[in-house]
């Protein structure tokens, strides 16, 4: 949730801080801080509350504080409310121990009450202070940062990202990390550490991920891993293939304009890594036609649009391939002491690889001896790392907190794993698992028709700007719909959103329905037009405004629609790649008109790492 950097090399640290932080800033926080070394002298820690300018103009874009090593961190409150004092990065009394910190840990007031009794004292309310003063004890104790890195995170309970810096061990910076993400970088005599990859991808893309419960050493241009046993391990070096660009906006106003745009490319990419000659091919991913076969129940398991994602799947899935499947929200998943059969397929969907309740899931469904399948977009990842088999959705760096590419492309992955089921169990014919294979070839194109006419949407969204509340109701894949199209408005555009599935109306919802109310009726689905118009007569009789989103040619809709958003036709299976664009675009645009901070909406952030 929080960001992290970390710098040590030949160049000024400060602007390198702030340079990464600040593509970091998507994560969400609420302070920032930045801690830099000059050789032997002691480190300058300078903090701000709000947003990272406020850093920068306190340090002239860091070029008033010197010196080659340093670390970084925007702070998301957790323990204590957000201001300077409790920003990172902390300290021990003596300066001897200096750190940031991301996760939460769980045990931090028996972790105080021990460091009082052995006299420490504390200026903050964070768990994070108490950590570093946990490591400060331990070094103190052992004289050796390994030992004392080790010994500290043991007695800790929780998640942790830690970048550490000793006071007489200059130039040099340790790492560790449990349930929390950390990137290490690699460039001639530079080494680099980051919470995700965006913040040190202008400088290098050798990166080198650790994995639960080990700890780093960097010096300039080097690399050491060690296990809590204090023992080096070696990890493989991995290339970013991203392009560096593909983090900057690029002409547009906003980062969640330029990844809408880049949908059909993300599709497009995700689509053919796995379809070849005409067939899905799931062999990169170790997945083999024995094991679909044999999979008897499918579970998805995710959080947010991810979870929309599944309930996509399970329409698809089920209706083409025949299989069940179940969906469960990360969060309630392993606190239901969830049964699951020997021949399931547990399927974890996250975009970032670190989501922490998807992440636990996947350890619950292992721990069970349930083979797993990770779709994620992060090369390295952890659900990546920890998962059996691991399903690449190549959308490139998303930068904007609502997701719109990084969905598209989920959904592109879910599509293929459903007509690589339906195959191998012959639950369709050859010839529409050929036409299904060139509908989904269509998507990327019919995609850039909807945003090229976009202007339709800018203007019909410009109307209902100063709105209170919408609804968004569809049945089936249309309920499935609704639910991503509901969450993009109110995540970013802060308007009070509902979805329903059309049916549930007339059990007590539709009571809300007054005059003027915006209902959005998703209708993409042929053999439920007539029901869901039904419902659509239903809220007009009662004074609600509605956004009809359906197909082409289903022209009977516009009777009851006020505004009506036609989708260029496609199998109905499909219908959600299309729809939710212009759902997108409505919640972008309205969110603009108010104007608001698209890509960094309040209270939320893009990498949900803690419970």
């Amino acid at each position: 949730m929080c960001g992290i950097v970390g710098y040590t090399g030949r160049k000024q640290a400060a602007p390198i801080l702030l340079e990464g932080l600040s593509r970091l800033e998507y994560r969400g926080y609420d302070s920032a801080g930045i801690a830099v070394r000059n050789a032997d002298e002691e480190p300058v820690v300078i903090k701000a509350k709000g947003r990272l300018k406020v850093l920068s103009e306190k340090t002239n874009n860091g070029e008033s504080v010197i010196g080659t090593c340093g670390i970084g961190h925007t702070r998301w409150a957790t323990h204590g409310e957000p201001s300077e004092t409790n920003a990172h990065p902390h300290v021990s009394d003596d300066m001897n121990v200096v750190g940031v910190h991301n996760g939460i840990i769980e045990n931090y007031r028996e972790l105080r009450e021990r460091l009082e009794k052995r006299g420490y004292t504390f200026y903050s309310e964070t768990d994070t202070e108490i950590a570093i003063k946990v490591v400060d004890f331990h070094y103190k104790k052992y004289k050796e940062p390994i030992k004392a890195i080790s010994s500290a995170v043991r007695q800790m309970r929780g998640s942790y990202a830690f970048a550490i810096m000793f006071k007489d061990r200059p130039e040099e910076i340790y790492a560790a990390r449990k349930d929390s993400p950390l990137v290490l970088g690699i460039r001639d005599d530079e080494t680099y550490l980051a919470s995700d990859v965006p913040a040190i991808l202008k400088y290098t893309r050798t990166v080198y991920y650790i994995n639960n419960d080990e700890i780093a050493r960097l010096t300039k241009g080097d690399v050491h891993i060690y296990n809590l046993d204090e023992e080096e391990v070696y990890e493989e070096p991995v290339q970013i293939e991203w392009d560096a660009d593909a983090a900057e906006k690029g002409g547009y106003e906003h980062f969640m304009m330029k990844e809408i745009h880049e949908q059909p490319k993300a599709v497009r990419d995700t689509l053919h890594s796995v379809i070849k000659d005409g067939k899905v091919d799931l062999s990169e991913t170790g997945i083999t036609d024995e094991m679909l076969k044999n999979a008897k129940e499918l579970v998805f398991v995710a959080c947010g649009s991810a979870y929309h994602v599944s309930m996509v799947a399970k329409y698809v899935i089920e209706d083409l391939a025949r299989i069940p499947v179940r969906i469960d929200l990360a969060s309630e998943f392993r606190y239901s002491r969830p049964l699951l059969k020997k021949d399931s397929l547990v399927i974890v969907i996250s975009q970032s690889g670190e989501t922490a309740d998807s992440l636990a899931a996947l350890r619950e469904a292992k721990s069970q001896g349930i083979p797993t399948l990770g779709i994620v977009n992060v090369v390295g990842s952890s659900i990546a790392r920890e998962s059996n088999h691991v399903l690449y959705t190549l959308a490139g760096p998303e930068i904007a907190v609502a997701t719109t590419k990084a969905y598209s492309a989920q959904l592109a992955a879910c599509y293929a794993l459903a007509l690589a089921l339906a195959k191998v169990n012959g639950t369709i014919t050859d010839e529409y698992y050929d036409t299904l294979v060139q509908d989904l070839d269509s998507l990327p194109e019919k995609i850039q028709t909807i945003l090229d006419d976009k202007e339709r949407l800018q203007w019909f969204s410009s109307q209902y700007a100063n709105i209170q509340d919408a609804f968004f109701i569809g049945r089936g894949i249309d309920y499935a719909i609704s639910m991503e199209g509901s969450l993009k408005l109110k995540e970013i555009s802060y308007v009070h959103s509902e979805a329903y599935a059309a049916g549930e109306l007339k059990h007590g919802t539709i009571s809300l329905i007054e005059n003027g109310t915006l209902v959005f009726g998703i209708v993409t689905q042929q053999h439920l037009y007539e029901k869901t118009l039904s419902n659509l007569v239903e809220v007009k009789s009662r004074g609600g405004y509605i956004c009809g989103l359906t197909n082409y040619g289903n022209f009977k809709i516009e009777e009851t629609s006020d505004f009506t958003i036609y989708i260029p036709p496609v199998d109905s299976h499909f219908t959600t790649s299309l729809a939710v664009i212009p759902l997108q675009l409505i919640a972008y645009y309205i969110s603009v008109s108010k104007g608001l901070d698209v890509d960094k909406p309040r209270n939320l952030a893009k990498s949900v790492t803690v419970e």
